[in-house]
C-alpha cells in the first residue's frame, strides 16, 4: 500500500499538479489496515489530475478490493479516465458511484467497463439520472447483457422511464450472472413493468428484483415476486443437484482409489511370484552344474565300475517316470485353466444379462413417469378449457347488461315521447301522470330486482366454479409433490443397489484372488500361465468399472430429465395462476368502476333534491300530492342504496334505471324547460 501511494504522488508530481491530501491520507489509513481493505473516497471532491492518476494505478492487481466514490462530483473526462483503469483490473470487487450525475459519456464508460471486465461483483449507481440519456444507457445496457460476472446492480434514483426498461429487459436475456436489482423510484411505469417481466421468463438466476415506487400495477409486482421465488427454487435444486453430483464423484473416486489399490496389491504378488521363481532357478542352475560335475565324475569311472553303469540306468529310469509325472501334471493344470476360463464367460453373461434387466426396470420407470406427466399436462388442460368456459359465461353475462342497457334506453325514448304529448294537458292531467309514473316506478323496481337476483345467481356459480378450480390446482400440485417423492426414493433405491453389486463383485474378485494364490502355492511351474489370468482378470475388473460407470451416467441423465420434468409442471401450474391473477384484478378494476358509478348516482340524488324544491315553488297547489311522492321517493332511494351495499355489482343497473327514471318524468323535463 505504502508504493501505491508513492507511485500516486510521483504521477501527480509527473502531471505538475499536488498530490489531494485526502486522498493520501486513506491511502495511509488503507495502508494499516491487514490484508486488501477498502478505499473510501466518498465526498471528496477529486480532480482530474487525481482521477488520471488513480487510473494509470488501478490496472492489475491493486492492493485493494472495494472502491467508494460516492458524491465525488467526477467530470465525464475523469470519470472516463477512472474506468478506463478499472477494465482490465482483476482484484476489485465492489465499486460505488452514487451521487455523481454521470451523462453520456459516463454511461458509455460503464458499459465498456463492463464488458471488459471480469472482477466487479457489486455495482452502485444510485442518484445519476443515467434514463435522461437514451443513447448512454442504451450502450450501458448493451455492456450489461455482454456481462457475466457482476452479481448485484443498484439503479435507484435514475429516472429510467418505460423505453430503458425495455433495454434492460433485453440486457437481462443476454445476462446470465445478475442475482440483485434495484430499480427503487425511477419511471419505469406499467410498459416497462411488462417489458422486465417478458425477460424473467428467458432470465433464471435474478433472485431480487425491487419496483418499489415507479407506478407498476400491483398485479405486474405480484408476478415479479413469484417469478423471483421460481428462480429461487430453481437455484436451490441446481444446488441440491450439485451438491449429489459432487457426493457421487467424491464416491466414484473412492471406488478408483480402491481399485488402484487392489491393482498395486496384484503387481506386488506378481513380483514376488518372479522373484520367487528367480530363486528357484538359480537354486535349479546350482542342481544342474553339480549333476554335470556327478556325470562327468561318472563318465571317468563308467569303463572301471560296469555295476556303477546299471546304478545309473536305474537312476535314469526313475528320472524318466519323473518327467511323466511332471507331464501329468502340466495337463492338470491346463484343465484347470480352462475350465477357470469358462467360470468366467459365464460370469460375465450373468452380468451382462442383470444389466440389461436393470436397464429394462429403468426404461419402464421412465414411461410410467412420462404417462404419468401426460395424466398432469391433460389435466391442466382440462383446467384451462375451465377457465375458458367461465370467460365465455362472463361475457354472456356483459351481453345480458348491455342488452339491458338498450330496453331501457328505449323505454325512456318512449317516456320523452308521452312527456311531449302530455305537456300540452299538463295543467288538465297532473294527477294522472302522476298515478301512471308511480306505476311505470313500480314496474321499473320490480324488473330491477329481478335482474339483480339472477346477477346474484350467476355470480354465485361463478365463485362456486372459480373454488371447485382452485381446489383442483391444490390437488395437482400435492400430486406432484408425491411423485416428486417416489421418483427420489426410487433413485435412493437404485443407488443403494449399485454400491450393494458393486461390493458383492469386488468381495467375488477378491475370493478369485485367493484361489489364485493357492495355485501358486500348488503349481510354481505354471506362474506364466497365471500371468495371463491374473491380466485377464484385471481387464474383467476394468470392464465392470467401465460398465458400473455407464450405469451412473444412466442414473444422472434420468435424474436431468426429471428435473426438467419437473419444471416444465411448476412453469405450467405458474401460467395458470397468473392466468387466474390477470382475472381477479379485472373483477377488481370492475369494482373500482362500479364505486365511481355509485358516486355519480349519488350526484344524480342530489340534482333530484334540487328539483323537487323547485317544483315545490313552481306547484303550490300540489304540494301534498308532491310531498307524498317524494316520502315515497325517499323510502326507495334508501332501499336502493342498501341494495348497493349488499352488492357491489348491481350499481351499474341501478344507474342506468334512475337515469331512465329522471329522463321520463313529468316534473324533471318541465323544470329543465322552465
Amino acid at each position: 500500500m505504502e508504493e501505491f501511494r508513492r507511485a500516486y504522488a510521483r504521477l501527480c508530481a509527473a502531471g505538475g499538479a499536488a498530490p489531494q491530501e485526502a486522498v493520501l491520507r486513506r491511502l495511509r489509513e488503507l495502508g494499516g489496515a491487514p490484508g486488501r481493505g477498502r478505499l473510501d473516497l466518498a465526498a471528496q471532491s477529486l480532480s482530474l489530475e487525481t482521477c488520471g492518476a488513480l487510473g494509470r494505478l488501478l490496472p492489475g492487481a491493486a492492493p485493494f478490493a472495494e472502491v467508494a466514490l460516492g458524491d465525488c462530483g467526477l467530470s465525464e473526462e475523469g470519470v472516463k479516465l477512472l474506468l478506463h483503469g478499472l477494465c482490465s483490473n482483476t482484484t476489485v470487487k465492489s465499486l460505488d458511484l452514487k451521487g455523481n450525475n454521470l451523462r453520456t459519456e459516463g454511461a458509455e464508460a460503464l458499459g465498456k467497463l463492463l464488458r471488459q471486465n471480469k472482477s466487479i461483483r457489486s455495482l452502485i449507481l444510485e442518484w445519476n439520472s443515467l434514463g435522461m440519456w437514451e443513447e448512454g444507457f442504451s450502450f450501458f445496457c448493451q455492456g450489461l447483457g455482454a456481462n457475466n460476472f457482476l452479481q448485484r446492480l443498484d439503479l435507484r434514483n435514475n429516472q429510467i422511464n418505460h423505453q430503458g426498461a425495455g433495454e434492460l429487459a433485453v440486457a437481462l436475456k443476454q445476462n446470465a450472472s445478475l442475482q440483485e436489482l434495484d430499480l427503487r423510484w425511477n419511471n419505469i411505469g406499467l410498459l416497462g413493468g411488462r417489458a422486465l417481466l417478458n425477460c424473467l421468463h428467458s432470465n433464471k438466476t435474478l433472485k431480487r428484483l425491487e419496483l418499489a415506487g415507479n407506478n407498476v400495477p400491483s398485479d405486474i409486482l405480484k408476478a415479479v415476486e413469484q417469478a423471483m421465488d421460481h428462480n429461487q427454487d430453481r437455484q436451490t435444486i441446481l444446488s441440491e443437484t450439485q451438491n449429489r453430483t459432487y457426493i457421487l464423484s467424491k464416491e466414484v473416486l473412492s471406488l478408483k482409489d480402491e481399485k488402484t489399490k487392489q491393482f498395486l496389491d496384484l503387481m506386488d504378488t506378481i513380483d514376488k511370484q518372479r522373484e520367487e521363481i528367480a530363486r528357484s532357478g538359480r537354486m535349479s542352475a546350482v542342481q544342474i552344474s553339480q549333476l554335470q560335475e556327478a556325470l562327468d565324475e561318472q563318465h571317468s569311472i563308467m569303463n572301471s565300475l560296469k555295476a556303477k553303469l546299471q546304478m545309473t540306468e536305474a537312476a535314469l529310469a526313475l528320472s524318466e517316470q519323473k518327467v511323466h509325472n511332471l507331464g501329468e501334471l502340466l495337463n492338470a493344470t491346463k484343465q484347470e485353466q480352462t475350465s477357470m476360463a469358462e467360470r468366467h464367460f459365464t460370469e460375465l453373461q450373468q452380468q451382462k444379462q442383470e444389466g440389461a434387466d436393470r436397464e429394462g426396470k429403468l426404461l419402464r420407470d421412465l414411461s410410467a413417469a412420462s404417462e404419468k406427466n401426460l395424466l398432469l399436462r391433460n389435466q391442466v388442460d382440462e383446467l384451462e378449457k375451465k377457465c375458458k368456459v367461465q370467460q365465455d359465461q362472463l361475457f354472456q353475462v356483459k351481453q345480458d347488461l348491455t342488452n339491458t342497457t338498450a330496453e331501457l334506453k328505449l323505454r325512456a325514448v318512449q317516456a320523452e315521447e308521452r312527456l311531449e304529448m302530455e305537456k300540452r294537458r299538463f295543467k288538465q292531467s297532473l294527477e294522472d301522470m302522476e298515478s301512471l309514473r308511480v306505476k311505470e316506478v313500480d314496474h321499473m323496481t320490480q324488473h330491477i330486482e329481478a335482474s339483480e337476483r339472477s346477477m346474484q345467481d350467476r355470480i354465485q356459480r361463478l365463485e362456486a366454479i372459480r373454488i371447485a378450480l382452485e381446489e383442483e390446482l391444490s390437488q395437482v400440485k400435492a400430486a406432484a409433490l408425491t411423485e416428486r417423492g417416489q421418483a427420489e426414493e426410487e433413485l435412493i433405491k437404485v443407488r443403494n443397489q449399485a454400491r450393494l453389486e458393486e461390493q458383492q463383485r469386488l468381495e467375488h474378485l477378491e475370493e478369485k484372488l485367493r484361489l489364485m494364490t493357492e495355485s501358486r502355492d500348488e503349481a510354481q511351474n505354471c506362474c506364466l500361465k497365471q500371468k495371463q489370468m491374473v491380466a485377464e482378470a484385471q481387464a474383467k475388473a476394468n470392464q465392470l468399472s467401465l460398465h458400473a460407470d455407464g450405469l451412473r451416467r444412466r442414473l444422472e441423465e434420468l435424474q436431468q430429465d426429471l428435473n426438467s420434468k419437473e419444471e416444465e409442471k411448476v412453469t405450467e401450474v405458474n401460467k395458470v395462476k397468473v392466468e387466474l391473477q390477470e382475472q381477479i384484478g379485472h373483477l377488481q378494476a370492475e369494482r373500482t368502476a362500479q364505486d365511481g358509478l355509485r358516486e355519480k348516482i349519488a350526484a344524480l340524488e342530489r340534482q333530484l333534491k334540487a328539483l323537487s324544491s323547485n317544483h315545490r315553488e313552481a306547484l303550490l297547489d300540489k304540494e301534498g300530492e308532491i310531498s307524498m311522492l317524494l316520502e315515497k321517493l325517499r323510502m326507495k332511494e334508501a332501499d336502493i342504496s342498501r341494495m348497493r351495499e349488499e352488492e357491489a355489482q348491481r350499481a351499474s343497473f341501478l344507474q342506468n334505471a334512475i337515469m331512465a327514471y329522471v329522463q321520463g318524468s313529468p316534473l324533471g323535463t318541465h323544470s329543465s324547460r322552465k
